[in-house]
C-alpha cells in the first residue's frame, strides 16, 4: 500500500497510507483533513480539491483532461504542479508523493 505525504494550508506534513484505486482527494478527505473541501464529491465540477503535487512524480500521474484544466485556470493559486486531487487515481507507484493542498482561493 503505498504511502502519501499531504501537507496541509498551515505546512504540517504527515503520512497517510493510500489504497490503490481511490483518489487522491478521497485518500486526503478520509484522512480527515477538513481544508480539502472537495465540494463536488469527486465529478470534476469544481476545484475545491485543488493540490500542489511533487513535480518528481509528474510522469507518474494520468495526463490532466480539458475539464480539470479549465477548472484550475479559475483559481488564484495555479503553478505548473497543480491538479485536482480528485482526477488521480493512486497507484502502487505514487509510493512517496508528497501534495500540498492549495490555498483557499
Amino acid at each position: 500500500m503505498p504511502t502519501i505525504t499531504v501537507i496541509d494550508r498551515s505546512g504540517a506534513a504527515r503520512d497517510v497510507e493510500a489504497k490503490s484505486g481511490m483518489s487522491v482527494m478521497e485518500i486526503i478527505r478520509d484522512n480527515g483533513f477538513d481544508e480539502l473541501l472537495a465540494l463536488c464529491g469527486g465529478c470534476c465540477s469544481c476545484a475545491t480539491c485543488h493540490v500542489h503535487i511533487d513535480p518528481a512524480f509528474a510522469d507518474k500521474l494520468p495526463k490532466m483532461g480539458e475539464d480539470e484544466n479549465d477548472l484550475l485556470d479559475s483559481t488564484d493559486t495555479r503553478d505548473a504542479n497543480s491538479r485536482l486531487s480528485c482526477q488521480i487515481p493512486v497507484t502502487d507507484a505514487m509510493d512517496g508523493l508528497t501534495v500540498t493542498i492549495a490555498a483557499e482561493d
